[in-house]
């Protein structure tokens, strides 16, 4: 329904933030990390939003960065993971170490995240890396599937980059610009992801 909301902040709390945009308040729930990068009270300020409604409830979740939104709703759509688990969630690690720690199978990473335990650290990642496969199979490059088989540093990279939502198509244009010699993994992800949203 909201793709974004431009304002200026009205309000903020230590888990919404209140933006002001054509005279409509609208109250968005965010996370303690996007909280904490948000402009002062009075600056304007772009949020990306979903639209989160369920029988007893109507609210607006707010991200600033597009990989934050595509994590959330990756996040929802894993069973026993609500919208208030889900912002948690992204209050304590990045879409980018998310990814990998999915990809590589780290547990060890996602259950140091308050609420989570090892068998919901499970069942992301085993949910998660099921969507992918499904999503690889139904797209496949030549370019990627190559990279796949040179570079087990690509590989890591492209799969992590897919559960954060890219298509194949996209990852291989903002691969082709990073010179990924003595990258680790999550660097190149996180070089990638910049070029992907800019």
């Amino acid at each position: 329904m909201f793709a974004y909301i431009n304002g200026k902040i009205a309000d903020k709390s230590n888990n919404y933030v209140v933006i002001d945009a054509g005279g409509v308040g609208y109250k968005i729930f965010m996370s303690t990390k996007a909280l904490e990068s948000l402009n002062e009270i009075g600056m304007t300020q772009k949020v990306y939003t979903y639209y989160y409604v369920r029988e007893d409830n109507i609210s607006l979740y707010g991200f600033l960065s597009n990989e934050e939104l595509r994590m959330f709703e990756l996040l929802l759509s894993v069973s026993g993971i609500g919208a208030k688990s889900a912002l948690a969630i992204l209050s304590e690690i990045t879409p980018s170490s998310f990814a990998l720690a999915v990809i590589t199978s780290d547990d060890s990473k996602l259950v140091k995240i308050p609420g989570i335990g090892k068998k919901t650290a499970a069942r992301m990642i085993l949910e998660l890396k099921d969507k992918l496969k499904t999503e690889t199979a139904i797209e496949k490059n030549e370019k990627i599937e190559t990279a796949i088989r040179e570079d087990n540093k690509d590989s890591e990279a492209v799969s992590a980059l897919q559960v954060l939502g890219y298509t194949n198509k996209e990852i291989e244009k903002a691969l082709e610009k990073i010179d990924i010699t003595g990258m680790s993994v999550e660097e190149i992800i996180k070089k990638a992801l910049t070029l992907l949203s800019s």
